[in-house]
This record gives structure tokens, sequence and C-alpha cells, in this order.
């Protein structure tokens, strides 16, 4: 063997692949590669399907559950009402009565409506003494006045309402306003 042979041995023409070609291995491997990828799309399609459909019908659940609270949230309130109402149409039944009896019948249906207000959350707005404020009342007529402070409210015209922290309907006051400012 000459040093060419050596640095440039003889090419088996039989055994030698190209480069670029995929050997037998590689070949029988691909296509179950494949069939795996494709059975994992189609699982995550499957599940994906599914989720859709789960959320679907919990959309519509709750919907449907608004609905009902919405239909039924005055139930309770309503029910306490009623006792009032009892009250008040015993009071209408009532005949020959004097004044006296017809107004302490009158303070004690306010008294449990007040009561049943109260239980529910509903507070009065404290109006006449207080210093204005435009956010819990609605002044209706400016006094000029030097007996009191400069807006503050003078007298309750109608009294206001708040439901825990929101204002249900604002006190309609009068306001003191001093000529001397």
């Amino acid at each position: 063997m000459t040093n060419e042979d050596i640095q440039n041995p003889p090419v088996d023409v039989e055994h030698e692949l190209v480069q670029g070609d995929v050997s037998d291995d590689t070949v029988s491997t691909q296509p179950s590669e494949l069939d795996q990828l494709k059975s994992e799309n189609a699982l995550y399609l499957d599940r994906l399907a599914r989720m859709q459909a789960e959320f679907e019908n919990f959309r519509k659940r709750s919907q449907r559950e608004q609905q009902e609270f919405r239909d039924y949230a005055l139930t309770d309130f309503l029910k306490q009402l009623l006792p009032i109402l009892d009250s008040l149409d015993r009071a209408l039944k009532v005949e020959d009565i004097s004044t006296t009896d017809f107004r302490s019948g009158v303070e004690l249906i306010d008294r449990q409506f007040h009561d049943v207000l109260t239980r529910l959350g509903v507070e009065p707005i404290a109006a006449q003494g207080q210093p204005f404020d435009p956010s819990l009342h609605q002044a209706i007529q400016m006094v000029e006045s030097t007996e009191v402070p400069d807006h503050q409210v003078i007298d309750e015209l109608q009294r206001g309402y708040r439901l825990r922290d929101r204002v249900l309907r604002a006190a309609m006051v009068r306001v003191a306003q001093n000529p001397n400012k």
C-alpha cells in the first residue's frame, strides 16, 4: 500500500451513504412519531372541545342563576313588609275611632316600618343641624340667617336614607346662608 492509498482509502459504493439520505432506522421511526403526534393533537382538540362545552354550560347556568336571583331577590323584603300591610288594613277597617287612638295606631305602624328598614340595613341620614354635604343632602332653598353658621342645614323637608354606604335618597333640606360672609 502506498502512502496515497492510506490517505484516500477505496470507497465501498454498496455500503456508502450519500449525505442527506435517511437510514432505514430513521424511516421506520418517523411514522410512529407522526402517529403519536396526531393522537396527541386529537387528544388536545378533544380536551379543548370539552372545555369549551363546559364553559358554555357554566355561562348559561350562571345567567339562569342570576335571573332567578333577580326574580326572587325581593322575596325576603316583601315578607317583612306584609305584617305592616296587615296592620294598615286592620287600621282602615276600624270604624268610630278617636283621633288619639288612630294616631297611636299610625305611630305603631310607623315604628314597625322603621324596624324592618333597620333590620335590612337602611338608616336615615342625619340632616337638621348638620353641615351641608352635597353627597347626602339636596339643597332646595338657601335661607339668609345670622343665627346659625354658614352652610348648615336649617330644616329637613324630606328625610334621606342610605343602605349601608350607598345613598338611596338624599335628604331635601334648607340651608343657611350667612349674609355677613
